[in-house]
């Protein structure tokens, strides 16, 4: 079997070697000559598989794709040629997650403005909305959720209209597929018209697709309204992000917010449990065994501090620094991306960053002889922060 992998893709050989021959490509000049021989095609966002990139192959058995977007796919010839295909959905949720919740505590930082006193509005209200929403929950912000088709199923979560987010949210954070038609498109869904009815000095956040967003309204817009926050983790354009743009944006990054180490694994070993099931093969390989041991082991909280209070901001921050420090993609970033090349290259060696989870907190106060003492009284009143911090994602021994 043979098993034409994206170059960029984590932990193929581990998981995928034993199914026949892989070969690495470049994801986006993948051409139909070099996909005409393979058995098993597995792509990241960059690589459109169409009819095209198909046209010479009659023996794939599997397309996987290591994305929760499925835009870059044609869904209808896969089915019509009977190519079995598999999404990662919700595999970088938690990174995206986090990312939106620590631009937010950086672009407050920045500004020196607290950021619990803001409503944050999500526009999508899926895996990676969702996984936002639990955040700012977890830290005590509100938050208002806007997602028609979610709403349409029966969803029970409060939801809003686009509008009313629009007027009333400090911040929005964009967390919706790219798509160009139905009863409700998301290409340009922030054009001029709704760009224009932000809030004053509101954030924008986008960490889904580029097209979402009107990037030539965004800049025309931003040079008259510097009130106007940005966080831009994903471009029109890309790998080629506007210029003028870049030099605006308060946070930028190469669409890397889902890019956590264990994001990209988590997404690997769904298309290898795919592929097992399609040749009956039984799932012998585990997720944890692919994930190195993060540098700090074990991280003791201070028993006085509360986290998760206004005063507690920096402190919080500095936490979420220990698992990703933001600030070193937002600079390579500005270093890089008019480089030839330097966009993707960013992506490939994007090697470092790691979940909440990975950090390992330790609360649990100890006498001098390493045994349990009678709880702190400052540990006990604190209990809800430690329950936010847990549920932030960090993992509390």
């Amino acid at each position: 079997m043979k098993i034409l992998a994206d170059e960029n893709m984590p932990y193929v050989e581990e998981l995928f070697a034993q199914f026949g021959d892989i070969e690495r490509v470049d994801g986006r000049a993948l051409t139909p000559e070099q996909v005409s021989q393979a058995d098993v095609l597995l792509v990241r966002s960059i690589t459109k598989v169409t009819p095209a990139l198909l046209a010479h192959n009659q023996r794939l058995i599997f397309v996987g794709s290591a994305t929760i977007g499925t835009d870059h796919i044609d869904l209808q010839y896969l089915q019509q040629s009977n190519i079995p295909f598999s999404s990662a959905p919700g595999c970088n949720a938690t990174a995206v997650g986090e990312y939106a919740f620590i631009a937010m505590l950086e672009l407050a930082r920045q500004l020196k403005q607290p950021l619990k006193d803001k409503v944050v509005g999500i526009v999508g209200a899926g895996n990676t909305g969702s996984a936002v929403a639990k955040c700012l929950t977890a830290y005590g912000m509100k938050v208002m959720l806007c997602d028609p088709f979610k709403q349409a199923q029966g969803d029970e979560r409060d939801f809003y209209r686009l509008d009313d987010v629009i007027n009333q949210a400090d911040v929005v954070s964009l967390h919706v597929p790219l798509t160009r038609e139905g009863e409700y498109p998301t290409w340009h869904l922030f054009d001029d018209k709704r760009l224009s009815a932000l809030k004053p000095n509101a954030w924008l956040l986008n960490c889904c697709r580029g097209d979402v967003v009107d990037n030539q309204s965004l800049l025309a817009i931003k040079q008259h309204r510097d009130d106007l926050k940005l966080v831009l983790d994903v471009w029109e354009g890309e790998p080629n992000p506007m210029a003028e743009l870049v030099a605006l944006v308060d946070i930028a990054t190469p669409h890397i917010a889902g890019y956590s180490l264990e994001g990209k694994a988590r997404g690997t070993y769904m298309l290898y449990q795919k592929l097992c099931d399609i040749v009956k093969c039984p799932v012998t390989k585990s997720l944890e065994d692919l994930l190195p041991p993060f540098y700090v082991a074990q991280f003791k909280l201070n028993e006085q501090a509360d986290l998760m209070a206004v005063a507690g901001q920096q402190r919080l921050l500095n936490l979420c620094r220990m698992a990703y420090d933001i600030r070193d993609d937002d600079e390579r970033f500005r270093q890089q991306f008019a480089i030839a090349g330097g966009f993707d290259l960013m992506r490939k060696q994007h090697k470092h960053r790691r979940e909440f989870s990975a950090l390992q907190l330790n609360s649990t106060p100890m006498n001098r002889d390493g045994q349990l003492s009678h709880p702190n009284p400052h540990v006990g009143d604190n209990v809800k922060n430690l329950s936010a911090l847990e549920s932030l994602g960090f993992n509390l021994k």
